[in-house]
């Protein structure tokens, strides 16, 4: 091997990099269903066009949902699985209950893809394929859809309660978060730009308005108006306060003002280590939607279901 590599350098090395890029990336390809449903990022695309133009928040929940099932046990798609007599299912979970949403949208995309192509692509691969899709929809990057995960055949809701990041983390609690999935602080600083869509329920953003003292204090009493010190936990107030439904790079600009909404939010810019890196996507939208959409791919590539594990569901919300 050495002596061939020798004499074609260029090709040994290029070997290297595909072979490389195909652990990172667990066997997932971009043309995986390319000769099996070969129609699939149409209906995918379709379905969500719908979906979003009906409700333009459901953009940002279907991105969530996306997140909320990489970050337990990888994408595989377990967090679409109701409970069993077997295990109990994510949709409970502390960070999920009352709060992810979209299912709905998810199943309906199921349904028209197994009318063109019956039991073939997975729950894990149109949920990876919808996010992407809800951000562009709303203004944001594209990226290629690295597509081969199969659905998983259980589910953990003491995983989703021990491995998602909550609206309270600290700094180093987010860097080791998405440490621990083999993500870089950079990527959790782009991923977390995905709050520049959406709404936060008044109970997970609450201590942060009240109690935390790197809040702008006109911003604070706006919040406060629809978030009072106790009840109404549920109301809802714009993660991004400039633009909630576009896909930008304004959620940066409100965490330099101290405008962040969730105190994990803020923590971005806080005097720490990513307070560079939030002023330099805050001014270049560019440098946001690159890592963002880079990021994305390396998520949604955190240990996938390939080969013969796991299983393509007919039904996204239990096993076959």
């Amino acid at each position: 091997m050495a002596r061939v590599c020798g004499r074609i350098l260029a090709l040994c090395f290029v070997v290297a990099v595909l072979a490389a890029a195909g652990v990172a990336h667990g066997q997932l390809s971009p043309t995986f269903y390319n000769k099996t449903c070969s129609n699939l990022e149409g209906i995918v695309r379709s379905a969500m066009t719908q979906a979003v133009n009906k409700e333009a928040r459901m953009g940002a929940s279907i991105l969530r949902l996306f997140f909320h099932d990489c970050f337990v046990n990888g994408c595989d798609g377990s967090i679409l699985l109701d409970s069993t007599a077997n295990f109990t299912g994510e949709k409970n979970a502390g960070p999920n209950a009352n709060s992810v949403r979209g299912y709905d949208v998810i199943d309906t995309i199921k349904s028209n893809v197994e009318a063109a192509c019956k039991a073939t692509v997975s729950c894990a691969d149109i949920l990876a394929l919808a996010a992407r899709d809800a951000v562009v929809l709303l203004g944001g990057p594209t990226w290629t859809v690295e597509l081969g995960r199969r659905d998983a055949t259980t589910a953990s809701q003491s995983a989703a309660n021990s491995n998602l990041p909550s609206p309270g983390s600290s700094l180093s609690q987010l860097i080791s978060a998405f440490s621990a999935k083999s993500l870089s602080a950079r990527d959790m600083t782009a991923l977390s730009g995905a709050h520049t869509i959406g709404q936060a329920r008044c109970v997970t953003f609450r201590s942060h308005i009240y109690n935390d003292a790197n809040v702008n204090a006109s911003f604070a009493s706006l919040r406060k108006m629809s978030c009072p010190s106790s009840g109404g936990d549920a109301t809802l107030a714009p993660l991004d306060v400039q633009s909630a439904t576009a896909f930008d790079n304004k959620y940066y600009q409100n965490l330099v003002v101290r405008q962040g909404l969730l105190h994990s939010d803020q923590e971005l810019f806080n005097n720490g280590t990513q307070d560079a890196l939030v002023r330099q996507y805050s001014s270049n939208t560019s440098a946001f939607s690159a890592d963002f959409a880079a990021a994305m791919v390396r998520m949604g590539a955190i240990s996938p279901l390939t080969g013969t594990r796991g299983q393509i569901r007919l039904n996204c919300s239990k096993v076959n």
